[in-house]
C-alpha cells in the first residue's frame, strides 16, 4: 500500500509542479525539513538545504510576482514551459523514491510528462481563454487561484494522497467533458 500511495503522491506533485513549479518543491523540501511526514533519501535529500529552500523561496516569489504582471506572465509562462516539466521529474523522482523497482528514469519521464501535460494545459487552453474572455483582467486572479491549488496540492499529495488520486481522476473527467462540449459547440456553429 506504501508504493501505491507514494505513486499518487508523486503523481500529485508533479501535476502541482504543472501550475507552479517552484510550490511543491518548497513544500517537500520544508515538509521534508521541519517534519517526518516526508524522509527524502540522497541526492534528493539537497532539497532539504537551507540553501536551496531559501533558493526556492526567492524563486517562488519571483514566479508569483512575474505571474501577476500583463504581458510579464506571457514571458514567465514561455520560460516555465521549460521549467516546470523539470520541476515535476525532479519532485516525481523524489518523492516516488519509495519505489525501489522502478528505474529513475521512468520516474523522471512521468514528472516529466504530468508537469508538462498540466502545464500545457494551461498555457495553451486555459489561459488563452480568460485573456480573450476578460481582456487580460481575469489573468492575475486565475493565477492567485493556480497558485493556490498547487499550494493545497501539493500539501495534500504528501498528507492524503488517496484524495490526490480521485482529484485527478475527477479534474481529468472534467477537462474531457470540457473539451468535447467545447467540439461539439464549434462543430454545431460551423
Amino acid at each position: 500500500m506504501d508504493v501505491l500511495m507514494g505513486i499518487f503522491s508523486a503523481f500529485g506533485l508533479s501535476a502541482s509542479a504543472g501550475l507552479n513549479a517552484y510550490i511543491p518543491l518548497l513544500v517537500v523540501a520544508l515538509l521534508g525539513r521541519f517534519t517526518d511526514v516526508i524522509h527524502l533519501t540522497p541526492p534528493w535529500d539537497t532539497l532539504t538545504s537551507w540553501w536551496v529552500i531559501g533558493l526556492l523561496v526567492v524563486l517562488s516569489l519571483i514566479e508569483g510576482l512575474a505571474d501577476k504582471v500583463p504581458a510579464v506572465n506571457h514571458v514567465n509562462d514561455i520560460i516555465q514551459t521549460f521549467v516546470r516539466p523539470v520541476a515535476g521529474a525532479i519532485i516525481f523522482a523524489a518523492s516516488a523514491k519509495v519505489i525501489t523497482d522502478v528505474h529513475p528514469v521512468l520516474s523522471l519521464a512521468c514528472g516529466l510528462l504530468i508537469a508538462g501535460g498540466v502545464h500545457a494545459a494551461k498555457s495553451l487552453v486555459v489561459r488563452p481563454a480568460v485573456t480573450a474572455t476578460t481582456g487580460g483582467a481575469g489573468n492575475v486572479p486565475v493565477s492567485i487561484l493556480e497558485d493556490l491549488i498547487s499550494t493545497i496540492l501539493s500539501i495534500l499529495s504528501v498528507v492524503v494522497p488517496a484524495l490526490i488520486a480521485m482529484f485527478i481522476i475527477l479534474f481529468t473527467s472534467w477537462v474531457v467533458w470540457w473539451m468535447w462540449r467545447r467540439a461539439n459547440r464549434l462543430n454545431a456553429e460551423a
